[in-house]
């Protein structure tokens, strides 16, 4: 397994309820995402390849949390399959009507809350420090 850059308690602080069963594993997945959006990022890691910096770390930490947070309304399961399909339910959520995913084959589809923490952290591509 990869950097994971969240918590099942952190996610649960994130969205105010309790973190699902397979919450490590959403997390995994949806840490591989975050990594995927940063590709070119510059910042300070340790020898795992994890964030030194604490505002690079609670920016990595909220938008994965935010990753899993989008997925789970959106009835994705980590697999990023749901974006695919044209009606997607979970419990009483139901979705209709095909929606665009990632922007070209193989990108994430990431949450706009994720892509907003890391910008703000100034960890897309485009944003210099």
């Amino acid at each position: 397994m990869g950097r994971v850059y969240a918590t099942p308690e952190q996610l649960t602080e994130w969205t105010g309820r309790p973190a699902p069963a397979d919450a490590d594993r959403l997390l995994a997945r949806a840490s591989e995402d975050i990594d995927d959006a940063l590709l070119t990022a510059v910042y300070d890691v340790d020898d795992d390849g994890l964030p030194t910096d604490p505002a690079v770390v609670q920016a990595l930490t909220d938008a994965t949390c935010a990753q899993v947070e989008y997925q789970q309304a959106t009835g994705d399961d980590g697999t990023g399959a749901a974006s695919r399909w044209d009606s997607v339910s979970i419990g009483p959520v139901s979705l209709s009507g095909r929606r665009q995913g990632a922007g070209t084959p193989g990108e994430a589809d990431l949450a706009d809350r994720a892509r907003r923490a890391l910008a703000r952290a100034g960890l897309l591509p485009g944003v210099v420090w």
